[in-house]
C-alpha cells in the first residue's frame, strides 16, 4: 500500500503547525527578542525566493500563476518582516532604562 503524496505533505504540514505553536508558546519572554530577530531573518529569505518564484516563467505571457504567487509572498513576508522589527523595536524599549528626572 503506498501512500499518497498529498496526504503525506499534508500530515507533515499540520504537525509542523503544532511543533510551531508549542516551541514559540514557550519561549520565555527574555528569549522572545531573539527569537523575533531569527523569524524575521527567516522572512527575509522567503523575499529571496518570493523574487525568485515572481520573476520565473519561460514565455511571454505577462501573469502566470506563480508570478502571482510570488508576488504575494513578497507581499505577505515585507509585512511580517515591518511587524517583526517593530515588535523587536517595542520590546528593546521595554528592556531600556529609564532616566530618573
Amino acid at each position: 500500500m503506498e501512500i499518497d503524496p498529498f496526504i503525506f505533505r499534508l500530515s507533515i504540514f499540520v504537525l509542523s503547525i503544532f511543533i510551531g505553536y508549542f516551541v514559540v508558546w514557550s519561549v520565555t519572554p527574555s528569549l522572545h527578542t531573539p527569537l523575533m530577530s531569527v523569524t524575521n531573518a527567516i522572512s527575509s529569505v522567503i523575499i529571496v525566493g518570493a523574487i525568485v518564484a515572481s520573476l520565473a516563467g519561460g514565455n511571454n505571457s505577462n501573469f502566470e500563476i506563480s508570478n502571482i504567487f510570488g508576488f504575494f509572498a513578497i507581499f505577505l513576508a515585507a509585512i511580517n518582516i515591518f511587524g517583526g522589527f517593530l515588535v523587536t523595536q517595542r520590546m528593546l524599549q521595554m528592556y531600556k532604562k529609564k532616566k530618573k528626572k
